[in-house]
């Protein structure tokens, strides 16, 4: 396409699986365009030259950085073109307008343009995007170890009274490891004791191999976070799974985040303000990063049974007339601010 005039262009892209939809807005807001692009290295070319044949690109609206708009946001990336993460539209703007394709683009561009939407999307292209998928498997196998244990259990309510009486109310690693090395002998007489023996050991084994996995990826997680930011591993109750979860929450380059109050509001631990008239107070931020405010929940639990100087600071507090629930909130507030200052500077 032939640059008609000089002039500054804002891209917007609503993404899916095997199409991106773009749109090209100029500096005032006109649409100059809308266009469909296949989600190929091909596609995203053609989609880049598409917007730089009105003029020079300021900034690209992406929807779902993260999902299916990951490859795009890598390539523009490498091109040096700035992306910013776009939100879905308002629902009560979408109820009035309708949703299209096309107009989902707009709306990007028109976010990015106005600076409405300002966040940088994560690269995905380092050791931190090892991480997430080494978690993505973890939390696999530990999903699929607990469906296995489950199913053990209750075809052990179910089985022929000698196997019940055999195995009910068992431990579960002496049960798993008794039930792992059984050899049944197959018998006419008796066929559904069998198959049941022979169903349970392998259900078993299954669990044992899940177990395997589990460790290799464990180990991995942690030569990793070893590596990243290796001063994590010092923070009081976070372990390695633990540091790779705030890690990918961060993503590979942290310096996206600006300030600590910023890593606040992205693990869901600042309090928002929801005052009205003479009424003065915040509420609890729902939002953020779900995964890693768990793991700030679970530091914040650890130390307050084993951790002097937090178990001095809860007894304060319950002497001020503070509920568990409001000192977990507080606690969480000050690890996010401990964790902030691990987190590698540079990418």
């Amino acid at each position: 396409m032939t640059i008609v005039d000089a002039r500054d262009v804002c891209g917007g892209v609503d993404t899916h699986v095997d199409f991106h939809v773009a749109a090209a807005l100029d500096d005032i807001g006109g649409v100059l365009g809308i266009e469909s692009f296949e989600t190929t290295d091909a596609g995203y070319r053609k989609l880049l030259d598409w917007l730089e044949g009105f003029g020079a690109v300021l900034r690209i609206g992406v929807e779902g950085t993260g999902s299916y708009g990951a490859g795009l946001t890598r390539f523009l990336h490498d091109c040096g073109v700035a992306v910013v993460e776009v939100d879905r539209p308002n629902r009560q703007l979408r109820h009035r307008q309708g949703k299209s394709d096309p107009t989902d683009a707009v709306a990007a561009a028109r976010a990015a343009l106005s600076g409405e939407a300002s966040g940088i999307p994560k690269l995905r292209n380092g050791p931190v995007e090892q991480m997430r998928i080494l978690t993505v498997a973890r939390r696999s196998a530990r999903e699929q170890r607990i469906q296995t244990l489950n199913q053990i259990r209750h075809l052990v309510f179910t089985v022929p009274e000698p196997i019940r009486q055999r195995f009910l109310g068992r431990y579960q690693k002496g049960l798993v490891t008794e039930l792992a090395a059984l050899r049944p002998r197959k018998s006419s007489q008796d066929p559904v004791s069998y198959v049941t023996l022979t169903t349970l050991r392998n259900l078993a084994r299954r669990i044992r191999a899940l177990d395997t996995e589990s460790s290799r990826i464990r180990n991995a997680l942690e030569d990793l976070v070893t590596e990243v930011a290796p001063s994590l591993l010092a923070v009081s109750g976070l372990g390695a799974e633990g540091a790779a979860v705030l890690l990918v929450a961060a993503g590979d380059n942290p310096h996206r985040i600006r300030s600590e109050a910023a890593w606040a509001h992205l693990c869901g631990v600042a309090p928002i303000p929801a005052s009205s008239g003479k009424t003065i107070r915040h509420r609890l931020n729902r939002g953020g990063n779900r995964q890693a405010n768990s793991v700030l929940y679970r530091i914040v639990i650890t130390r307050m049974s084993s951790d002097p100087r937090t178990r001095t600071y809860v007894a304060s507090r319950r002497d001020q007339g503070r509920t568990t629930g409001e000192i977990v909130r507080m606690l969480k507030r000050y690890v996010a601010r401990e964790i902030y200052k691990q987190l590698p500077r540079i990418n």
